[in-house]
């Protein structure tokens, strides 16, 4: 079998919620070192209060998944579309693939 065309939309909801994942991942450490004092508030605004590093890692559990879904998005729909305007150049990506076990009837 030959995967000649990828759905571009299906690839960008895909690639959108794993990026997504990842975000919420990456926030919640951002959050983290934010929480012990390790966030981007000790550095350069050190006389910043301390409400203000914690506000940082709230903020990151908010807007890097946001940030990082929209980015997987665009990925999503740049990799469909290049691999079906490259797929149409040189040909798709074989595909061997197995039928799976089909279950066995009960008694």
């Amino acid at each position: 079998m030959v995967l000649k065309r990828v759905g571009i939309w299906s690839a960008a909801k895909i690639f959108g919620v794993l990026y997504a994942a990842l975000g919420l991942i990456m926030g919640v450490i951002f959050a983290a070192a934010s929480l012990l004092g390790l966030g981007p508030a000790q550095g350069a605004l050190s006389d910043a209060p301390p409400w203000f590093s914690a506000s940082w890692g709230v903020a990151a559990i908010v807007v890097f998944p946001i940030m990082y879904g929209v980015a997987g998005l665009v990925t999503g729909v740049l990799s469909a579309g290049l691999y079906n305007l490259f797929s149409r150049l040189v040909g798709g990506l074989v595909l061997e693939l197995q039928p799976s076990n089909p279950p066995t009837p009960l008694p």
